[in-house]
């Protein structure tokens, strides 16, 4: 990324900002996690997507746009000797003007009466509020709006999510190439695992397999918690508890991602322990396989979205029935525990506009999750989808998939 991506993305927000309008974006703070720690920061993800800052805790980008002008300034911290040398430098002016294109930058200090001044001439303030958060977990944004309310009247507070949600559908050619570069170095911790796991590990030690790839690509934190688990527990689709010990016979289940320049990936692979398919791991293996290969021939421009579920659940659920695992396609849910897919970028489950149609530049996951406790085995086999003009591309192609593929990686 550059500060003409960050700068096109502000561009591009303005464009829909009603004229007579101010808008405020906020980094963000890390919340308590006991009495003399934070949890880690993580900054609000769509202002990193319109700065590209996101080290620096309080933060505060405003755009206006009065009279047809737009102006934009972004507010960072001052320089602080004491708390620098405890938590770490902070962004400077020239460093921030570079990273995001702002070409004024204040200090959060004078952000009110920059505020003041440009409100008085608003009738419109958008604020960035995540309307699926209860009161416990507002953000800055919803906090600032209930002071609007009090003491501004006459601003009317948009939510600017919906507007930020449709920029993020379709993604620029720069974030595909920094997901091409997560998605390789996934691979690599992907591999790390099917050739380093042994029977009667733990799986915090496979899991040290991952971190250990990832760290070596430069990589030190990924895109979300990773899911690494082997038998029983991968009957339980989001686990963390990497407690367990890898049996052999045991299916291993990572879904995984690494994080490059923001932007993330969401890849998901099921291989046997012992590097071997048995006949019942390959036949439902086979099944996922299928799915997966007949979604991809069917994305392109204008198919509709929600028909990837579907048409994911409707195919493999007619697979699973032949084999007797169900009693009919309507009856697939019992095997097929989740949805087909999600949009995935700045967040994992990326904040988008869900469209109807898919179209050019957009990418999502298609997700085939198999879990059949009869048999004891669940995975699942999860890439990320790139649409084109003429149909689609799977970036996750060159992570190892096919039965082949797996088990000659193993043997080695």
């Amino acid at each position: 990324m550059n500060a003409a991506f960050y700068q096109n993305n502000r561009r591009k927000f303005a464009e829909r900002m009603e004229d007579g309008s101010a808008a405020l974006f906020f980094s963000g703070f890390a919340p308590r996690k006991r009495a003399d720690e934070n949890y880690p920061f993580c900054a609000d993800r769509n202002f990193v997507y319109l700065t590209g800052i996101s080290r620096d805790e309080g933060l505060i980008l405003g755009i206006s746009k009065i009279g047809g002008t737009v102006e934009e300034k972004l507010f960072i911290l001052p320089a602080d000797m004491m708390k620098e040398r405890w938590t770490g430098r902070r962004t400077k002016a020239d460093e921030a003007a570079a990273i995001s294109g702002v070409s004024k930058i204040g200090y959060t200090a004078d952000y009110e009466p920059w505020f003041l001044n440009t409100v008085k001439d608003a009738k419109v303030l958008y604020l960035d509020m995540d309307e699926t958060r209860d009161e416990r977990d507002y953000t800055e944004a919803h906090r600032f709006a209930g002071v609007i309310r009090e003491n501004f009247p006459w601003l009317n507070v948009v939510n600017s999510r919906p507007a930020l949600a449709d920029l993020r559908t379709v993604k620029a050619d720069c974030e595909i190439a920094a997901m091409r570069e997560a998605i390789r170095i996934t691979g690599d911790g992907i591999r790390a695992m099917m050739t380093g796991v042994k029977p009667g590990m733990k799986e915090y030690e496979i899991k040290q397999l991952y971190d250990a790839a990832l760290v070596k690509n430069g990589c030190l934190e990924p895109a979300f918690p990773s899911i690494i688990s082997a038998g029983d527990n991968n009957f339980c689709i989001h686990y963390y508890s990497y407690s367990g010990t890898a049996k052999e016979g045991d299916m291993v289940l990572c879904d995984v991602g690494a994080c490059y320049d923001y932007v993330g990936c969401d890849i998901s692979r099921g291989f046997p322990l012992n590097g071997k398919f048995d006949e019942r791991k390959k036949i439902l293996y086979e099944c996922a396989y299928k799915t997966s290969a007949h979604m991809f021939d069917l994305i392109k421009p204008g198919y509709p979205m929600e028909e990837v579920d579907r048409e994911s659940h409707r195919f493999c659920g007619a697979m699973l029935a032949d084999l007797g695992l169900i009693p009919s396609v309507a009856e697939v849910g019992k095997l097929m525990w989740h949805g087909g897919s999600h949009h995935v970028g700045f967040d994992t489950h990326d904040i988008v506009t869900r469209p109807k149609l898919v179209a050019p530049g957009m990418v999502f996951c298609v997700d085939i999750g198999i879990y059949c406790e009869e048999w004891g085995i669940g995975f699942r086999l999860e890439d990320n989808c790139l649409v084109t003009e003429t149909g689609c591309e799977n970036l996750c192609v060159k992570v190892p998939r096919t039965i082949d593929e797996i088990e000659d990686l193993m043997r080695k």
